[in-house]
């Protein structure tokens, strides 16, 4: 923006409003950044409970590392969500420094470029950041369905009994005469 600076005293109340909405938009945009953080954090924290759930649980060997293999891609992704660079925010010393002899019109027209600069890489952060989420959310939700179908496929191949169904007495191991009550 090339003013000069007449005009940007001229324009004060005008750059006064944009610059208002510009520091808002960039708080709307740092808290839905801080919550894709959290949900990227509780994502790995399930993908590393339901691996150790797995782990804990005799499973079918295939399906069953096609889950460790898709939580341990939950995790990887998610913790490279919350280890992005943080975002882009003004600087208050160089600020003061920069603009702090500059008329109020020149200053409120340099912070308004600055936070549209801030404003688009952060908006580029963010896109790399809900692409990264949606992976690792994914990557969730398959390694749920491996598990289940890991855990069924192993448990339903035991005696011919579905998981939960009683065993018939005559299948039932006898018991040692000594285990008998007198």
């Amino acid at each position: 923006m090339t003013m000069t600076p007449q005009e940007f005293e001229d324009q004060k109340e005008t750059l006064e409003l944009i610059n208002s909405e510009l520091a808002a938009r960039l708080a709307r945009q740092s808290e839905s950044g801080a919550k894709v953080d959290t949900k990227a954090v509780f994502l790995v924290g399930f993908a590393a409970t339901a691996a150790q759930f797995l782990a804990a649980r005799s499973f079918e060997p295939f399906t069953g590392t096609a889950a460790f293999a898709a939580y341990a891609v939950a995790v990887g992704f998610g913790i490279s969500v919350f280890n992005l660079a943080e975002y882009e925010d003004i600087k208050p010393r160089e600020v003061l420094d920069t603009y702090g002899r500059s008329s109020k019109g020149a200053a409120l027209g340099a912070l308004a470029g600055t936070r549209v600069g801030m404003f688009e890489n952060n908006a580029r952060l963010h896109r790399r950041k809900t692409k990264r989420w949606t992976v690792a959310l994914a990557a969730v939700a398959t390694g749920i369905c491996l598990s289940t179908v890991s855990l069924v496929l192993h448990t339903g191949g035991h005696d011919g009994h579905e998981p939960g169904e009683p065993v018939p007495a005559s299948s039932a191991p006898a018991a040692s005469p000594s285990a008998q009550p007198h």
